[in-house]
């Protein structure tokens, strides 16, 4: 949390290199959360691999620079049938992770059941129902779109969910450590 500001700012990205999901939402103690914005960067398929790094790296860089997330949390990608896919979901992983680190944003990685878990109950949830949650949780008019939009706010919304608590174990297990 930045000084001055009682809310945790968490941007979520739903990363990959045809489209990457980046949402913004604030949590505030004892409010519901509040979707700031969200963006999918879109890059052609044919286009250079470097091209389509620079233009996810340019957008992420841009939110970053303007809306000062307290903290960035990616999607990770654990397994995969398809090799070309978790390649270039890995190397957008990596521009969005290297932004961060060079503003000095902490970054947290969540799989996809435990964003699914966190937003519906449900760790097998399917893309329809995590779009179902997210626009009732954060009192969406419409339900935001594509699915990667809808990714990128759970990852973030997850995240504000679960660091405190994360936060919470931790400590007592450096306590435990301690204790004689």
């Amino acid at each position: 949390m930045k000084p001055g500001r009682l809310y945790v700012r968490v941007l979520g990205v739903d990363p990959g290199l045809t489209r990457c999901g980046i949402g913004v939402i604030d949590g505030d103690p004892g409010l519901p959360p509040r979707m700031v914005e969200v963006v999918v960067v879109r890059t052609p398929p044919g286009a250079e691999l470097s091209e389509r790094l620079l233009t996810i790296a340019l957008q992420v860089e841009s939110m970053m620079d303007r809306l000062r997330p307290d903290t960035v949390a990616i999607e990770r990608m654990f397994s995969q049938h398809n090799v070309r896919t978790v390649m270039g979901t890995a190397q957008a992983s990596g521009v969005v992770a290297l932004a961060a680190a060079r503003r000095s944003i902490p970054v947290a990685w969540h799989t996809p059941s435990e964003v699914k878990a966190a937003v519906s109950g449900n760790g097998n949830a399917d893309k329809a129902q995590v779009t179902a949650m997210i626009t009732r949780l954060l009192k969406l008019p419409d339900a935001p779109k594509p699915a990667d939009a809808a990714d990128a706010l759970a990852l973030a919304l997850c995240h504000l969910w679960r660091s405190p608590m994360q936060g919470r174990l931790l400590a007592a297990a450096a306590k435990a450590r301690m204790a004689p």
